[in-house]
């Protein structure tokens, strides 16, 4: 029976996003594979987006509800900040969010993880999922690979970890995801780490990641799985 893809068919990253709060800040990561269906549509997209300078969103779901939401966002904050004469809150982007999510609940599938510093509350996580809830959380995990990890940060997860141990925790948690999961994928996870400064992010490719269990390493092509010689050059 053939398979039909429909190339036309809007963009959604079927995805891994992650926050953690830590003692002194937030680590943020996202795989970076973007699909249509079956089709790959971009394995080396990044689902990190900066609002302001110590507020950024991790985006799941339509690729392009996602992506409107934050522009709004970014806006809306970028006047604010102008009016009042200092950074928005990490509560203010997160409730913004939540507030664009929730009133046009009925048109965009996208789930966000808003997360940040500030100066009144220091590293804040905020789960902002389909339909427009709003929860503040230690740490937040969204998109298909979430349901592989909910026992892992179970365990894994503790207070007043170090930022080497968050991102160590995200990293970990990305590739198990990447493992278990067929829509997550691509490069690896991109980390941001927030410290009162939005700092730059980390990439991790493929082969950089932890194998899980009957994982293969990773492969230059499929000749080197296989064993075949390399043809001949013409």
């Amino acid at each position: 029976m053939d398979q039909k893809v429909d190339l036309s068919a809007p963009h959604a990253m079927g995805t891994t996003i992650i926050g953690v709060t830590y003692n002194g800040g937030v680590v943020l990561g996202a795989d970076s594979r973007t699909s249509t269906g079956v089709y790959v549509a971009n394995r080396a997209s990044d689902k990190i987006t900066q609002l302001t300078d110590n507020v950024y969103v991790c985006r799941s779901g339509s690729a392009a509800d996602s992506q409107v939401v934050s522009d709004y966002v970014r806006y809306f904050l970028h006047q604010h900040t102008i009016q009042l004469g200092q950074p928005a809150t990490v509560k203010v982007a997160a409730n913004l969010v939540r507030l664009l999510s929730y009133n046009n609940k009925n048109f965009l599938e996208t789930g966000l993880i808003v997360g940040g510093w500030d100066k009144y509350e220091g590293g804040q996580i905020f789960g902002v999922p389909l339909g427009g809830t709003i929860v503040q959380q230690p740490f937040a995990i969204g998109g298909s690979g979430s349901s592989y990890l909910y026992g892992f940060f179970d365990q894994a997860w503790k207070e007043g970890m170090t930022k080497d141990e968050a991102e160590d925790l995200v990293k970990k948690a990305v590739s198990l995801a990447i493992a278990r999961d067929g829509a997550s994928g691509g490069g690896g996870p991109n980390s941001h780490n927030k410290l009162r400064r939005s700092g730059p992010g980390n990439f991790y490719p493929g082969d950089q990641l932890p194998l899980w269990h009957e994982e293969m390493e990773a492969h230059n092509s499929l000749l080197d799985i296989l064993g075949a010689p390399e043809p001949m050059s013409m």
